[in-house]
């Protein structure tokens, strides 16, 4: 089962008042497991970006000018996605701007129905807890002190080792714990002593005869 864990940054919060995408970053799962595959693109917005957006991820109108606009790199973004099933932290803002840009284009949109959001996922399993993925990270001990700004690929990799906790957590790899089971039953045998033997000698069956004479009467066994 191939899953895509997907993140954006953006010039704002409206595609429809103007904003754009800067940033795409992808990472694939196979089977539940970051299989080590990934996405990332920045994306020209071909607009300015605001200081306090620059101040959350960094990524400059100056620097983003140097890369390709959206329509330059639909299709490759589209075939890294394939069919997958999207894993996305607060579906409809993602998806919202991913949608826009592909109906501008004269693309079909992606539907929310192949989506799982996180966000959901954690408000459903930790009611009345933050939802944000710092708060997420801490809950699960997933390193993330290299968060200091924002960016799409690096919060996809986050969002990976979240949403595994949030559907069952990290399990040991099967193969690796194989041999040391093993292992640890061949020290097993090589320490096991042995038995030690539980006949009485002479004078352990003198003292129990004289327990016998001494302390009960009557012992049901002599009838």
């Amino acid at each position: 089962m191939r899953q895509v864990v997907l993140d954006t940054e953006t010039t704002g919060l409206s595609p429809e008042g103007g904003d754009r995408i800067v940033e795409i970053g992808c990472v694939e799962l196979v089977h539940g497991v970051p299989s080590g595959n990934t996405y990332q693109q920045y994306v020209n917005p071909q607009r300015d970006v605001p200081e306090e957006v620059v101040a959350v991820h960094g990524l400059s109108e100056e620097f983003l000018s140097d890369h390709p606009p959206f329509a330059e790199i639909v299709d490759d973004f589209l075939a890294f996605l394939g069919d997958s099933t999207l894993v996305i932290h607060n579906a409809e803002f993602d998806m919202g701007f991913i949608n826009y840009e592909l109906i501008k284009l004269g693309r079909p949109p992606l539907p929310m129905t192949r989506t799982v959001d996180t966000v959901r996922l954690a408000r459903q399993k930790f009611p009345g807890a933050p939802s944000n993925l710092d708060a997420l990270c801490r809950r699960f001990e997933i390193d993330n002190t290299d968060r200091a700004l924002h960016g799409a690929l690096k919060d996809s990799h986050l969002l990976a080792q979240v949403y595994l906790e949030l559907t069952g957590g990290r399990q040991a790899d099967l193969a690796l714990a194989g041999p040391a089971r093993r292992q640890d039953s061949a020290n097993a045998a090589a320490a096991r002593r042995p038995p030690r033997p539980h006949a009485l000698d002479a004078a352990e069956a003198a003292a129990h005869d004289r327990f016998v004479e001494e302390k009960l009467q009557n012992p049901v066994w002599r009838d």
